[in-house]
This record gives structure tokens, sequence and C-alpha cells, in this order.
């Protein structure tokens, strides 16, 4: 199984645990991060480095040409389990494929730090393990799948 993110393009996300934000940004990407028990640095890598060259902000024309790096935009990092369902069988998901936490955990973490090494700066998270509120507004809309298996 792949680590596999959600990116949406924001134009404002924030993240609630209790009643209280923990972390806010305008004008970004919002990602949620299911992690495998197979994902290592290697996922992350390729993960982290697509994310912050992927082409999905307008430029002058309105064409999606341009980069976080290069909007200088802010990232939302979520970690998010049940990306990892399976569904095939019945109705009820299955989240047997998502890393327990204490592998997934220092995953994020270095995911995140990654992250904030190919974007140049440090980025919000939610929570790892909370049970978080998200809410968003979505730019465009603009959403998409990668997985860290697509590289192959």
């Amino acid at each position: 199984r792949p680590m596999r993110v959600v990116i949406q393009r924001v134009t404002s996300a924030e993240v609630n645990v209790d009643g209280k934000k923990i972390a806010s940004i305008h004008h970004g990407l919002l990602i949620f991060l299911g992690i495998s028990p197979e994902d290592g640095m290697e996922d992350i890598q390729w993960l982290t480095k697509k994310i912050a060259n992927v082409r999905v902000f307008n430029d002058e024309n309105g064409l999606m040409n341009l980069s976080i790096l290069e909007v200088k935009g802010s990232v939302l990092v979520v970690s998010q389990f049940t990306l990892m369902a399976q569904t095939k069988k019945g109705n009820r998901p299955s989240y047997i494929k998502a890393a327990r936490p204490e592998q997934a955990e220092p995953l994020y973490q270095k995911f995140i730090h990654q992250l904030e090494h190919q974007v140049g700066r440090s980025i919000s998270t939610g929570c790892f393990g909370a049970d978080m509120s998200v809410s968003l507004t979505n730019d465009g809309p603009v959403t998409l799948i990668l997985d860290s298996k697509q590289k192959l």
C-alpha cells in the first residue's frame, strides 16, 4: 500500500480540537495524509517534492502554472488514517492497511519536516490522533490525490 495524500487548493482552512482553533492558513494547500505500514523515507521524499512543485496555482493568464513555492502560499497538513480504508467487501470500511499510530506518528513528523525543507518554511499541522474538525474553502475547486507508488 502507498502513502497517500489528498491535496486541496484553498483560500482558507482551519483545524479545531475540542472547540479550539489549533491551526489555520490562507491561500495555500490543505493536505490530508494517510500512512501505510510499508511506507518509509523514500515515499516521504517523493511525495513532498511532488507537493512542493505541483503546479496548481493560477498564473497571470488564469492557467495553473504555478507551484506553492512560486506563490509563497501556506501549507496545512492533517493526518487522516481513513485515507487507507478498504471498501471492497461489505459496507463497513476496513482500516487494516493503515499504519498503527506508533508507526504512523514518526512518519507523519518526518513528512512534515521534509515538506518544510521542500517549501523552505514552517507549515501548519493538525494534531496527530486527535478528533479534529477541519473546515476549508476549496479554491477552484482543485483537489488532487497522489500516492507514493505512482512514481513507479
